[in-house]
């Protein structure tokens, strides 16, 4: 990303350059002469040859900030950007009572820039800032202070990696306490890469970091407060899951494959910073992407793994307490995340518009249809119904590459309905980020608030929120989830927490206890794209139903089956010519004037006002009369 503007001089102020009425905003910069505050020069290290690099002045005021999670819109919070460090509070005083809701080293962020809309987004890998301001002059002085303090941050790394180099070719020892004190002035640095003792400055800069942020009690970060009260109840909740031994599972059906035909694709060589760079701020949905970063399923089978614990929705159906009934909804909402623990290396296949997919699981009691309803903007269907739920949402994928992480909204609704209590459930979905994409150890978290709410009965809700990691924490913080079941006075009945990827333990049951669990993962998962022995059977295609599934079901997608073979450049190839393929029906139809019609889902509107996609109920009596053969169908795939 090219940097911006010019940097002010180390003595200018706002006023100085004709912004007087922002003077309240911004507060003026500050040189290493005049400054009154903590900003100072570097100090040179005997025997260097250090770059001129000034401490640029403090800059401060209220920004606009995107919440973190979905469907929330903006907020204003006071920013402080200080030696190439940006952090945030709601208030001046909140930052001078240490009340930092988070910080960010400018320098190792990816700045992209949207002067249209008077908007700048920042990517550290770990952390990702939307920010605005309200007014072109404040816009312009933020984005020259965060440019000279990248420079500066940047300008600093250098230096203390040349000091590093000229000490390590010396041999002088006696430049290293100097070049360890530099370290622990410089949060984070950029480019060092000088073997041992460079690792050893890094710890002691990851010491120096951590010991300032853990400074205060109770921690805020993106505007929750943690405290030790917090971490004590999850830290209970996750012993009380790994006390439990493994739950009732059905994870292998006699029958069914264990394993794919062929191993994993390598695809290490791909050039993701070329692809991603080349669409900071895009939609990912709409960029082609080499078949080798996908696995070797379609996003429609995808959403079907939401229902691989249906056994939760089993119980609720037969779950008189209402509040209780609720718990187990909770943990069957969260149980749909599972999977992500495993899966970073690889993406789904974009359904095309007409796809479909079936998934009848006789060992679980449901059977699934699923179909892609739109194409730009992708929309993806699906419903499943059995004796005791019915199961429907549409999915509106949305996929933002932030310059180090990947960004997934979903801003469908989930619904489940219990034929024995007459109850209708509905929730939102978390925001998904894939984090350090360009790296083979890519990481994927949840985050956000899940609200479930009873539409036939207010007598309970449900909220739970999927914790944020913080980057000081360690292993046993990670992946955190916590909920309440309240009743409508607002009082908490019901409370349970742990982790998306380890299980849920709720201790106010009248019999404490671990409520879901995964299902144990195969020893082989790696070699298989990280499946789970349930998403291996997804893409099979058993004898029993290939005359019966329609010819747009996504196991007869040839670059599909050519991958899941372990042919790739053949998938390549394919996967080229179906989306050209498709490209070309559209065009067809916009000439002719037509629009898709789906088959199997129609477009309603619920009781909120927002047009959604339901079932229209022909699927399953097509494929039991006259079946699909003898019906007409779209032709998807070459």
């Amino acid at each position: 990303m090219a940097d911006y503007g010019h940097p002010l001089g180390s003595s200018q102020s706002v006023s100085a350059l004709d912004k007087s009425a922002l003077i309240s905003a911004v507060k003026p910069t500050h040189s290493c002469n005049d400054s009154t505050g903590s900003s100072q020069c570097s100090a040179p290290v005997a025997g260097m040859s250090l770059v001129n690099n000034t401490v640029p002045g403090i800059c401060e005021g209220f920004l606009m900030k995107k919440r973190k999670y979905p469907l929330r819109g903006w907020h204003k919070r006071y920013f402080v950007l200080d030696k190439g460090v940006l952090k945030y509070s709601k208030t001046q005083q909140d930052i001078v009572r240490g009340k930092i809701h988070c910080a960010l080293d400018v320098s190792l962020a990816v700045m992209s820039v949207n002067r249209k809309s008077k908007r700048i987004d920042l990517d550290a890998g770990d952390s990702l800032y939307h920010v605005k301001a309200k007014s072109d002059d404040i816009f312009y002085i933020w984005l020259t202070k965060l440019t000279a303090h990248r420079h500066f941050k940047k300008n600093e790394a250098i230096n203390l990696h040349h000091g590093v180099l000229q000490a390590l070719s010396t041999g002088t020892s006696s430049t290293l306490p100097a070049m360890a004190s530099l370290a622990q002035r410089n949060r984070a640095m950029v480019g060092i890469n000088v073997h041992l003792k460079c690792d050893l400055l890094l710890e002691i800069k990851e010491r120096e970091r951590e010991r300032e942020l853990c400074a205060h009690s109770p921690i805020y970060w993106y505007g929750i407060s943690y405290s030790y009260f917090s971490e004590a109840a999850n830290m209970k909740y996750r012993a009380g899951v790994s006390s439990t031994n493994d739950l009732a599972s059905n994870a292998q059906v006699n029958g069914r494959r264990s394993v794919l035909p062929a191993h994993s694709t390598d695809n290490s060589h791909i050039g993701i910073l070329t692809i991603l760079y080349n669409n900071i701020g895009k939609d990912l949905s709409r960029v082609s992407m080499p078949v080798a970063l996908n696995e070797p399923l379609s996003l429609l089978q995808r959403v079907s793994e939401e229902l691989e614990y249906s056994e939760l929705l089993d119980i609720a159906n037969h779950t008189d307490d209402p509040f209780e009934r609720m718990v187990y909804v909770a943990a069957f909402s969260i149980s749909g995340y599972a999977w992500a623990s495993w899966r970073n290396r690889y993406k789904p296949f974009n359904p095309v518009l007409g796809e479909t997919y079936e998934n009848v699981r006789e060992d679980h009691g449901f059977r699934y249809i699923a179909e892609q309803v739109s194409h730009h903007p992708p929309l993806s269907a699906c419903h499943a119904e059995s004796d005791n739920f019915s199961f429907w949402q549409d999915q509106r994928w949305k996929n933002k590459f932030w310059g180090k992480s990947v960004e997934i909204v979903s801003t469908g609704m989930v619904n489940v309905t219990l034929p024995n209590y007459g109850d209708h459930y509905e929730w939102n979905k978390a925001v998904t980020c894939i984090h350090n994409v360009f790296s083979q150890q890519r990481s994927l978290e949840h985050y956000g608030d899940i609200v479930i709410r009873n539409l036939n009965n207010n007598e309970c809700t449900c909220k739970i929120t999927f914790v944020k990691s913080r980057y000081w924490g360690d292993e046993n913080s990670k992946n955190e989830v916590q909920g309440t079941v309240l009743d409508r006075a607002g009082r908490v009945l019901h409370r349970f927490g742990g982790s998306w990827h380890e299980g849920i333990f709720c201790d106010t049951l009248p019999n404490p206890q671990c409520i879901w669990k995964p299902n144990p993962q195969p020893d082989d998962y790696f070699d298989y794209y990280g499946f789970s022995q349930y998403a291996r059977e997804l893409n099979e295609l058993t004898p029993d139903i290939k005359n019966k599934l329609p010819p747009t079901d996504t196991r007869f997608r040839p670059d599909q089956r050519l991958l899941e073979d372990g042919k790739v450049e053949e998938a390549d190839k394919r996967k080229d010519e179906i989306e050209e393929k498709q490209r070309e029906r559209r065009k067809a139809m916009t000439k002719k004037g037509e629009e898709h019609v789906p088959r199997f889902f129609v477009k309603t509107i619920d009781h909120a006002g927002r047009e959604v996609w339901v079932t229209n109920g022909t699927y399953w009596k097509i494929r039991e009369n006259p079946g699909f053969a003898s019906t007409e169908n779209l032709d998807l795939w070459c």
